[in-house]
């Protein structure tokens, strides 16, 4: 897709979105748009991320539907729901929703405060994220380690595959967090590792590959070498504890 048609996309996506602001949420402040189609890497099968915000509801929800071709995933808050998740992003190290705000392009009636909003958004990725530390830390190291153990015996290649499958999210968290820079998922990861390290990125994705095809040698020397920059393999002395109300009497 070229530059024009690029642009064409995000304008016909922009329009689409304001219309349905206007119809599906009437009432609703302020909406941020965004998603790839936005940032100019949109696709046609592409669809478009919709913050909507109200003055006040009852409790928010996500919807997703299609609207004039255009698959829509829309987030319903007001703004003490959208704070929750905006914290709650920052607090897991994942900040979907931060993104959004902050990169969103804004449509509806009060655009001061959705700048106010957006500015806050956007403050909360520039600070990073919390350090590593505590029982998540523990958990995540625990959980690369004993992924990587499993890649340490002889299996068929199809078992290779399926642990590095579960052990690309844990490692690249662990990578990414770990230097002190925002984790994603799914097609997320491997475009913040890219930003953080281009050649960390290549070598990453080059060893989950073979991995993939039933070779985990070098998946697995990368998982240690990372681990070894977090005090090495975490086994011994691991605990977590379950919550107190996790019991079920009769």
């Amino acid at each position: 897709m070229d530059d024009i048609q690029t642009h064409n996309l995000a304008e016909r996506a922009l329009a689409v979105a304001r219309r349905c602001v206007a119809s599906r949420y009437d009432g609703a402040a302020f909406a941020y748009v965004a998603g790839s189609i936005m940032r100019g890497e949109g696709t046609e099968f592409s669809d478009i991320d919709l913050v909507v915000v109200f003055p006040s509801l009852e409790r928010a929800w996500r919807e997703s539907f299609t609207l004039e071709g255009f698959p829509v995933e829309a987030f319903v808050h007001d703004e003490q729901t959208l704070a929750h998740y905006l914290h709650a992003d920052a607090d897991s190290g994942y900040p979907i929703m931060a993104n959004m705000v902050a990169t969103g392009s804004i449509v509806g009636p009060d655009i001061e405060r959705a700048r106010a909003v957006q500015a806050k958004a956007a403050g909360m990725l520039a600070a990073g994220p919390k350090p590593l530390a505590g029982p998540a830390y523990d958990a995540l190291r625990y959980q690369v380690t004993d992924l990587a153990d499993d890649l340490r015996g002889v299996r068929p290649p199809e078992e290779i595959a399926a642990i590095a499958a579960l052990l690309y999210q844990k490692l690249a968290d662990l990578i990414l967090l770990g230097r002190g820079a925002w984790s994603g998922r799914g097609k997320w990861a491997p475009r913040l590792m890219k930003r953080l390290d281009a050649q960390l990125a290549t070598e990453f994705d080059a060893a989950f590959r073979l991995a993939a095809a039933g070779d985990g040698a070098r998946f697995l020397a990368l998982a240690d070498r990372e681990l070894a920059l977090h005090g090495g393999r975490y086994f011994d002395e691991f605990r977590q504890e379950a919550p107190l109300e996790a019991r079920r009497l009769g």
